[in-house]
């Protein structure tokens, strides 16, 4: 990563003068020393230039001609902007923020199993696993957007999930970006565990109000999966079409686990995802699916790392995207196998379809082997609909446009068949629909 490129020498000093401005009083701060390290981080590293190769195909003009105006705790967001807002609704555990600070009057918390804990992280910040877990895993040193969210980040969702305990309901925790009165940036910093032998499922969705100016969401979350556990994590991005969301997804996957994570994107005028995944321990899984509907001038980018580090790993991802008008997609994934790592079954899958002769996309698959007694295998697709299945459904009345849109419901339904919960699979379904026969000529 360039550390002299000309957005890091312009915008550095901003960065520095805020941080002294928000953090010089504090003294007896848990996070201080933390906050400290990833500022001095973010400043030896800057912004990714346009010569940065993981940053390649992402323009992020957007987020450099922003002023940097960390977003404040307006508390504004009411309770019928919210209901209004959401997207999808469930029935269960929900935390709200705003700007990426919990709104107590706006959630909805239940009785849970005793030593089970939902809720804000900078209120639990001196708990022992919020000590023992915060920024354990995460890459500081080549991040920096991880490194600005380490700085700045204000609170966001702590999940804390005890040996042998399984959480029947979802844990939907949603993030509204307020920029309505200026343009500012949101740190929402989440941290989930999932002991020994446990069971959960978290849903984050990810808004921004209607009417704002260009809110930029900075997000973190950390997730670790514990031996025999199972930890599902749901990513929905829902907002809207000027937000700027820039997030990092960081698990850990321990002995005999599975940690799964669909990554939904529907929203944003400029999305970059990455999701690093390390399986630490034999017999280790890991299911990555993504999908992403894309239209004007939205660009997303999905970035993918699964670290096989020991043997008898599983990992299997599949990401799919419906691109039109002038859309722009990117997908790198990298499956690396490292030396000790026998036994490992990896198998990685792009597909893309493009509505239109002006979308893009960039895909780039990779495996990195080091081991010898592996089954891995990976590969990127894109193209147009399938003439022939379309000449199927036309043969029997259905009209060209219409033909498309099934078409398009089929192919990203392979994707949300993948989401553990019913009710959202239908919800998703319905906006996924409306939104390709909306679309269809």
């Amino acid at each position: 990563m360039s550390k002299t490129s000309t957005s890091t020498l312009q915008l550095a000093p901003v960065y520095r003068e805020t941080f002294d401005r928000l953090f010089s009083g504090e003294k007896d701060n848990t996070w201080l020393p933390m906050r400290r390290s990833a500022m001095q981080s973010f400043e030896s590293i800057g912004l990714p230039g346009p010569r940065t190769e993981a940053w390649r195909y992402t323009n992020l003009a957007k987020v450099s001609a922003m002023p940097f105006v960390p977003a404040p705790s307006t508390e504004k967001l009411q309770a019928l902007e919210l209901e209004k807002l959401e997207a999808v609704r469930l029935d269960g555990i929900r935390l709200v923020f705003e700007n990426g600070r919990y709104r107590e009057s706006l959630s909805s918390l239940q009785s849970l199993p005793i030593g089970a804990i939902v809720g804000s992280l900078a209120r639990h910040h001196d708990h022992p696993k919020v000590k023992e877990y915060l920024q354990q895993n995460l890459p500081l040193e080549n991040e920096a957007f991880v490194a600005l969210n380490t700085a700045f980040m204000p609170d966001g969702a702590f999940v804390f999930i005890p040996r042998g305990v399984q959480i029947e309901q979802p844990i939907h925790l949603v993030f509204v970006n307020d920029a309505r009165q200026e343009a500012s940036v949101a740190f929402p910093r989440n941290l989930i565990i999932a002991e020994e032998s446990s069971s959960v499922v978290v849903v984050e969705s990810w808004h921004s109000l209607p009417g704002s100016q260009s809110g930029f969401t900075n997000a973190v979350t950390e997730a670790f999966t514990g031996r025999n556990a199972k930890l599902e994590l749901v990513k929905l991005q829902l907002e809207d079409r000027s937000a700027l969301h820039i997030g990092h997804t960081q698990a850990t996957v321990q002995r005999d686990a599975t940690f799964n994570i669909n990554t939904i994107t529907l929203g944003g005028a400029l999305v970059r995802n990455n999701l690093g995944i390390l399986l630490s321990e034999e017999h280790a899984t890991a299911h990555l699916f993504g999908l992403y509907l894309l239209a004007g001038n939205q660009h997303v980018d999905n970035h993918t790392l699964v670290d096989h580090a020991v043997p008898h790993g599983l990992s299997n991802e599949l990401y799919k995207g419906v691109l039109d008008q002038q859309s722009e997609g990117v997908f790198s994934g990298k499956i690396l196998v490292r030396k000790d790592a026998q036994k490992t079954n990896a198998y990685q899958s792009n597909k893309n379809i493009l509505l239109s002769d002006d979308a893009v996309m960039n895909a780039k698959p990779q495996l990195e082997i080091f081991a010898d007694d592996v089954k891995c295998s990976h590969g990127a697709t894109t193209g147009q609909l399938d003439e022939e299945a379309l000449f199927y459904l036309r043969s029997r009345g259905i009209g060209e446009a219409g033909a498309r849109a099934f078409l398009n419901i089929a192919f990203a339904a392979d994707v949300i068949n993948n989401i553990p919960l019913e009710s959202l699979r239908e919800q998703l379904m319905q906006r996924i629909e409306k939104k390709l026969l909306d679309s269809a000529p």
